[in-house]
């Protein structure tokens, strides 16, 4: 068995290699690692790919994987070697009073993954962190693979903007975004029991897909244009709940502008240049709660796994495109070109 593996690098802004490193290995007794079977790029990657936000030269990328448990540390109870898993792109204890609330994404010993776009992953605090899957990869068709990598991050992210926001039976939310993480957010907004989504697009592909997802409108405006047909839209009140899917200040201020008081905005977007003005807040009654998402809360207890293994829900439709590892630099350049919403690696 060789001691190396294939890994997609980040060399420079705009430049991702594969390189041939050391395989990934058991280092601590709650360690597994797995054979990677899907990876993919998020949209959170084409920050650093932009050289908009810090990433060590030659350093590992990648937190979206599933995969075979490959090898076990000798403290792991949860899992052996041959287990299909989910890997969420945040690891955790699984034993705090944060990760047992349900915010394992914020575990104090826990931290993200930046080294899945490769062949073999070391995934540390295994028990506390990976999502079993019945049977093995080769019980699935593609499609089901595809949408059970969408719950190690952007369909759970997705899902965690519609909760943050507190989306509930007939709500009319509006969804900033139409990234794989707003599209999985309106399929979020449907599963709450939403029955008026806004999706915020001007993309004719991904507004189809929002549409396919259950979105009731569009909006392709942006900025006060954006603000004033949704408020026209709900007879000038705004909207129950706003998904914040981008993490923009362009986004963020449309998302504050268009929510009607007393309202919440669910914020999953990785913040750039955002203030948020606490006299706006306080005094239209705005609520604002969200970050990273607590993937295996809503994998395991709110019902993403389930709903992808019944065909409930079919997230894999974000990805457009599909490469191998030899060919990353592609799938990172078509994403950074918006040629496709969002790329997979397959093993």
């Amino acid at each position: 068995m060789s001691d190396t593996m294939k890994a997609a690098v980040f060399v420079k802004p705009g430049t991702i290699a594969v390189e041939e490193i050391p395989k990934a290995r058991v280092q601590q007794d709650d360690d597994v690692v797995i054979r990677v079977v899907r990876a993919c790029v998020c949209g959170s990657d084409l920050w650093f790919y932009r050289g908009l936000s810090g990433q060590e030269p030659n350093s590992q990328i990648g937190h979206e994987a599933i995969g075979v448990v490959e090898e076990v540390g000798s403290a792991v109870e949860s899992v052996k070697t041959g287990d299909f898993v989910i890997v969420p792109f945040p690891f955790s204890c699984g034993k705090c009073p944060v990760c047992k609330a349900g915010f394992e994404s914020v575990c104090p010993h826990g931290g993200y993954f930046s080294a899945s776009q490769a062949e073999y992953l070391r995934v540390p605090e295994a028990d506390g962190t990976l999502v079993k899957v019945p049977g093995s990869p080769e019980d699935y068709d593609d499609a089901t693979l595809a949408s059970l990598l969408t719950i190690s991050d952007v369909m759970s992210t997705g899902y965690h903007a519609a909760a943050s926001a507190e989306v509930k039976p007939g709500d009319t939310a509006v969804v900033m975004g139409d990234g794989a993480v707003g599209l999985c957010g309106v399929i979020a907004a449907k599963m709450r029991g939403a029955t008026r989504i806004i999706a915020m697009s001007r993309h004719e592909d991904r507004a189809a897909l929002a549409r396919e997802f259950g979105a009731t409108d569009i909006v392709p405006e942006r900025d006060q244009a954006a603000i004033d047909k949704v408020l026209a839209m709900t007879d000038g009140y705004g909207a129950d709940a706003v998904l914040e899917c981008v993490g923009s200040k362009q986004s963020f201020d449309t998302a504050i502008a268009l929510v009607r008081r007393g309202g919440v905005i669910g914020r999953v977007g990785l913040p750039h240049d955002v203030t948020i003005s606490a006299e706006g807040t306080f005094y239209g009654n705005i609520g604002i709660k969200g970050g990273p998402a607590p993937v295996r809360h809503y994998d395991i207890d709110g019902g993403l796994l389930d709903a992808v293994l019944k065909h409930e829900i079919n997230p894999g439709r974000v990805f457009t495109a599909e490469y191998d590892l030899d060919h990353i630099q592609d799938a990172y350049e078509a994403m950074d070109q918006r040629k496709v919403i969002k790329a997979l690696i397959r093993f």
